[in-house]
């Protein structure tokens, strides 16, 4: 299952100085530290549209599974291609399974992101988020002093190309392995990457090559969301959004069910798989493959009782390069503009603000 991996370019930090985030109160102290949470103390994390009459179905869905063995197997390689086609097109996300990173690996990240957590704030503060830059430990996303926060916090780094990397955010003394684990799992995810363009390309029919550039950064948010004894059903762990990605690998850390897709207009819970890796599709990859794959919306939900940890690793374009629907797949017009990669990165980040979906924006009227 080894396939050779491209090599990124150079540039891609510029990747981390898209968007900065605002300090606010560190959610995980204000979880545990006996305060009694009320309407007033959780105020800003309160969602209305919550309140008023969200649709919620309470089976779990099964979100279609994909065996990475089988599609490099000759003899089930077009039926499971066929999942594959259906999972992007119907669904925009699938549990991939026998993905093929080592056991040891995957216990190794699992436990340190763990441990991190778990260390005092003073010391996962020595990683904090700085003015202009996404990366460090703090909250995703928050622009103004007004917004509705989630119900969590994260660490986030910027982990591919190497070279892109700023190791003032990487924990180097507690846990005294993290970064090795780090780094295994994260190069142990971009030879996955590869294998999922090519299948994903056959699937499209179009060259692998015009999805080289389009995977080369990676950025690793390493997910907390601690449990909300008092008003769960009122808060999110993140509020409703499409990634912009190429696509995104979740990795649960806990298996603690949380994630909701939004299908047919309502909210399916996803139910966690410790042996697969959740794989959706991202904005950019509706946008080349014209719409047919959808980047869906999906939210995180927070459990009553248990904390949720999980590592999400996006898959982004080179910032230098351009996003367009790729001619020949659909005999249909085309439904997006061609953008600059930087351009709708700019976009999707304003998006956030005003809550409402990049993608709008970029399709052609």
């Amino acid at each position: 299952m080894e396939m050779e991996v491209p090599t990124p370019s150079s540039g891609e930090s510029g990747w981390s100085r898209m968007a900065s985030s605002l300090p606010v109160r560190n959610v995980q102290d204000l979880a545990a530290s006996g305060e009694e949470l009320t309407a007033e103390t959780l105020a800003r994390y309160i969602r209305m549209d919550i309140q008023n009459g969200d649709v919620l179905v309470e089976r779990s869905g099964e979100v279609p599974v994909v065996d990475l063995g089988r599609l490099f197997d000759p003899q089930f390689a077009e039926q499971e291609a066929a999942h594959l086609r259906f999972a992007c097109e119907d669904w925009g996300f699938f549990q991939l399974v026998n993905h093929g990173i080592p056991e040891e690996i995957i216990t190794n990240v699992r436990n340190d992101i763990r441990k991190f957590f778990q260390l005092p704030l003073e010391v996962k503060n020595a990683y904090a988020q700085l003015p202009g830059n996404i990366q460090g430990y703090g909250q995703s996303f928050v622009m103004s002093e007004s917004q509705t926060l989630d119900w969590s916090d994260m660490l986030g780094i910027l982990t591919q190309p190497p070279q892109a990397r700023d190791m003032r955010y990487w924990p180097s003394h507690q846990p005294h392995t993290f970064r090795k684990s780090i780094e295994d799992y994260s190069s142990e995810l971009m030879k996955v990457s590869h294998s999922i363009v090519t299948f994903i390309a056959k699937t499209l029919n179009i060259d692998p090559k015009l999805m080289e550039d389009k995977y080369v950064s990676q950025f690793l948010r390493m997910n907390y969301y601690p449990p909300c004894k008092a008003m769960a059903d009122k808060v999110l762990g993140f509020s409703p959004h499409s990634d912009g990605s190429f696509f995104t690998l979740l990795l649960e850390v806990n298996s603690v069910q949380g994630l909701q897709i939004k299908r047919h207009n309502a909210w399916i819970p996803v139910k966690p798989n410790p042996k697969a890796l959740l794989v959706n599709v991202g904005d950019y990859l509706e946008i080349m493959s014209n719409g047919k794959y959808k980047s869906i919306e999906h939210r995180v939900t927070i459990n009553t009782n248990q904390e949720r940890m999980t590592v999400s690793a996006f898959h982004v374009p080179s910032l230098g390069g351009v996003i367009s629907p790729v001619t020949g797949i659909t005999e249909e017009k085309m439904f997006y503009k061609t953008m600059g990669v930087e351009e709708y990165a700019k976009l999707y980040m304003s998006n956030k603000l005003d809550g409402k979906r990049a993608l709008d924006h970029a399709k052609l009227l």
